[in-house]
């Protein structure tokens, strides 16, 4: 058996994907909260779960109680009270993305973090990767000089590799549904590990495809991290399933590939490029690694890969967002 009690609350997708990639560590005991009766039935038998609870409140009051930590995988409305519940009552946390969708209650559960003395982390599960990780210290460690410019383009068939999405929170932005809380708020996340936090944006949003919703499928951001220009584009729809960053330095350029499981450098003009690190492909590793990684961070050997605070800036990244968006302030192009 794992050494670490592990609570994990929803088991939809993506709860479904945590609760089976801790057990894959071999470091964990598992129990489950989902307040839906049947799936809460099919996955406990599915992974061997034998302690599960209709709510949070049944888990919290149970005795002995079956956890230390929890992992929260609620719809992102809900993320800040269940955290805010578990944190009062000692429970270390793993809060899926984004942290939120307001501000609401964030200062009271890092306050409670803090007087407790709990670790907490924020799932965006790219800060966990080994490639990005490794791309990360080459452009911290100066290799190829100062990050001028970031470039991120991220495409997927949502219906192919989310078949559900009308079913679930992504219908509505007030559960964290739309491209911009759901998928671009990975990438905005990554792009500021690599090179900084985002301080100015402006963006553009709509819906172009996706059937049987009305929120956002399609989004382009321009925006500023300190000095470093970025960009962000996101579909929802293409045919490719393509997600890259490349980050462009005074003498050199690196880029992340996620559909690869990779990072890429070139510095000479006109070369090929070079592969500098290659991870798994298999999607369920990365998720793998990012248990173990919390794990380790409840054990003190590292710090959390992305903590709330950083979770916290990325969360009022998605709100400048969603406000900018819808109103773009556009320049008419008029012919003399």
């Amino acid at each position: 058996m794992g050494n670490h009690r592990i609570l994990v609350i929803g088991v939809g997708s993506i709860g479904e994907r945590h609760l089976r990639c801790f057990q894959a560590t071999g470091r964990a005991e598992l129990c489950l909260c989902e307040p839906n009766a049947q799936l809460r039935q099919t996955v406990a038998e599915r992974y061997g779960v034998s302690k599960t609870y209709a709510s949070l409140d049944e888990a919290l009051n149970d005795s002995p109680r079956a956890f230390e930590a929890a992992v929260i995988c609620a719809p992102s409305h809900l993320h800040i009270p269940m955290a805010t519940q578990l944190a009062r009552e000692g429970v270390h946390l793993f809060i899926e993305k984004p942290l939120s969708t307001s501000l609401d209650g964030i200062d009271e559960l890092m306050q409670i973090l803090q007087q407790k003395r709990l670790a907490a982390a924020v799932a965006y599960t790219y800060r966990s990767h080994p490639a990005l990780r490794s791309m990360r210290q080459a452009i911290v460690d100066g290799r190829f000089g100062r990050p001028v410019q970031i470039v991120s383009v991220w495409g997927q068939h949502f219906p192919k590799y989310r078949p559900a999405y009308r079913q679930i929170y992504y219908t509505r932005r007030e559960t964290g549904g739309g491209a911009i809380q759901d998928v671009l708020t990975h990438a905005i996340n990554a792009g500021e590990f690599l090179v900084g936090p985002v301080d100015r944006v402006m963006a553009d949003a709509a819906h172009q495809v996706l059937e049987g919703v009305d929120v956002e499928d399609t989004v382009h951001v321009i925006c500023r991290q300190g000095n470093v220009m970025g960009c962000y584009s996101l579909n929802q729809h293409q045919a490719p399933n393509e997600n890259t960053i490349t980050v462009i330095c005074e003498k050199g350029t690196a880029r992340f590939e996620l559909h690869n499981a990779r990072w890429l450098s070139m510095v000479e003009p006109g070369t090929e490029w070079k592969v500098e690190f290659q991870f798994s492909l298999e999607r369920d590793d990365i998720f793998v690694h990012q248990a173990g990684l919390f794990m380790d961070m409840l054990e003190g050997k590292c710090d959390p890969p992305c903590s709330v605070a950083e979770g916290l800036q990325t969360l009022r990244v998605n709100l400048a967002l969603l406000s900018a968006a819808f109103n773009p302030n556009w320049r008419p192009v008029r012919p003399n």
